[in-house]
């Protein structure tokens, strides 16, 4: 059975046009992309799936770690939840 790509397509839309609003006014580019996805069934059970758009180890463990660091400071700040 084929699994429904729509949440994940929404999620990576929605976080699209956050970038793009936050940045509208500069020159940025995207740089290094690390996708993380939970895989759930009932075969399995939870499986994690991480995607480096960069071979070079050091830059995708770099920017896992900030973006654990990110949530943190987020999750301790607002008092829940992961960081945008």
């Amino acid at each position: 059975m084929p699994i429904d790509q729509n949440s994940l397509g929404a999620h990576v839309a929605a976080q699209m046009e956050a970038i793009e609003a936050d940045y509208a006014d500069t020159d940025a580019q995207i740089g290094t992309i690390v996708t993380i996805v939970e895989v759930l069934s009932q075969e399995r059970g939870s499986d994690v799936r991480v995607r480096p758009s960069d071979p070079r180890v050091h830059a995708t463990l770099g920017i896992l770690r900030w973006a654990e660091t990110l949530t943190i400071a987020s999750a301790t700040q607002s008092g829940g939840g992961p960081a945008e």
